[in-house]
């Protein structure tokens, strides 16, 4: 099967993720791309031979199998909700949605349309990812996980829309925060919290100087600057399962770009220290260390390319859209994510309570 699939975005994701591993592929074909801007349509047509429109409505979902989403964050939900209507299968980049009301909008689109809902998130297909949750059955009853994504010098595209809460829903919550939450899934399974605890900083977003050189960002208007670059939380599921969450666009306590995913159960723990994405700036190769009674082993984990999960996702997307069950499937783990991000983004906001008023609530109940 050729999957025909119309590339809905031209920015940074679109032209340098999607386009050249879609086009790269016999079992894909590019039929058209859409995006405002006349330069970057251009460009498409002269490279692909394929028309590209300014607007969705000006391709039709009868010429094409597949939309790939890869818009700026604030246009996932209502392009994806729009072309699920029409029963088109659609992929959308993460995050797939900004808050569970968009979720719940997209759900309705999906059974409307009975085109898949298929949710971008990559990193859940790396192989060292995959090494590592093969070894969570063996630690026992699970107690705690630590996610931490962080960036010595990272952010993406400063002064243009990802940092304007606005356009990109938020910081580095919403964008590195997403793919912790996301493998956290494909680790130990569905997780809902009851309880979650957040701070969020500014330290560096403001500062070109942190920037992440390694984007190739083209140049982005003056915008408002207004999301975090860190992110720092705790939450805690009903089952007693407690989860640490650590992401950061730009640090001082790193020298390079590293990725730390602690799993630690009854009977050992298992850690993988790698670096996902595309930064330069990273671990020289992927490590799990495991412990079991004082015992300290090493699994052996791939090297692999950069950038490999993105070819794995696109095999996965053929084989859901030749599965008759694929409808329904992803939009529970898009909203359980959304979710934890709307209550993260809650406990930042609020202020913090003085401890001595903890104490004197507590003798005086």
């Amino acid at each position: 099967m050729t999957i025909r699939t119309v590339l809905i975005g031209l920015g940074w994701s679109g032209r340098e993720i999607w386009l050249p591993r879609v086009l790269a592929r016999d079992d894909y074909e590019v039929v058209a791309a859409v995006d405002p801007d006349p330069a970057r349509r251009k460009a498409f047509t002269a490279a692909t031979g394929r028309p590209a429109f300014a607007e969705v409505d000006g391709t039709l979902a009868a010429d094409a199998d597949l939309a790939l989403v890869a818009v700026p964050n604030h246009l996932h939900a209502p392009i994806a909700r729009s072309l699920l209507e029409r029963g088109l299968a659609t992929f959308v980049e993460k995050p797939v949605c900004l808050s569970t009301s968009e979720a719940n909008a997209l759900a309705a689109a999906e059974r409307k349309g009975a085109g898949p809902l298929l949710a971008g998130s990559a990193s859940r297909y790396r192989g060292d990812v995959v090494e590592l949750a093969k070894l969570v059955p063996g630690l026992g009853r699970l107690r705690n996980v630590d996610l931490a994504w962080e960036r010595a010098r990272g952010v993406p595209q400063a002064r243009g829309w990802f940092t304007n809460r606005a356009q990109a829903g938020g910081g580095v919550l919403v964008d590195l925060g997403w793919h912790l939450l996301d493998v956290l899934e494909e680790i130990v399974g569905p997780v809902s919290f009851d309880q979650v605890t957040a701070t969020a900083s500014d330290d560096h977003v403001n500062d070109p100087r942190w920037s992440a050189a390694w984007r190739h960002d083209l140049p982005a208007p003056d915008i408002q600057v207004d999301v975090e670059d860190t992110v720092r939380g705790f939450l805690v599921a009903d089952t007693g399962l407690s989860v640490g969450l650590r992401a950061s666009w730009a640090t001082h306590s790193a020298t390079h770009d590293v990725t730390t995913i602690r799993v630690e159960g009854s009977e050992g723990t298992a850690t993988l220290r790698t670096t996902f994405g595309f930064s330069p700036n990273r671990e020289p190769r992927p490590r799990i260390v495991t412990v079991r009674r004082g015992q300290v082993g090493e699994v052996a984990v791939p090297v692999e390319p950069i950038g490999i999960e993105y070819d794995r996702q696109l095999d996965d997307i053929q084989r859901r859209l030749s599965d008759p069950s694929s409808p329904g499937c992803a939009i529970a783990g898009v909203r359980r994510i959304v979710a934890t991000i709307e209550a993260m983004y809650a406990s930042a906001a609020r202020p913090a309570i003085p401890v001595g008023s903890i104490a004197t609530a507590a003798v005086t109940s």
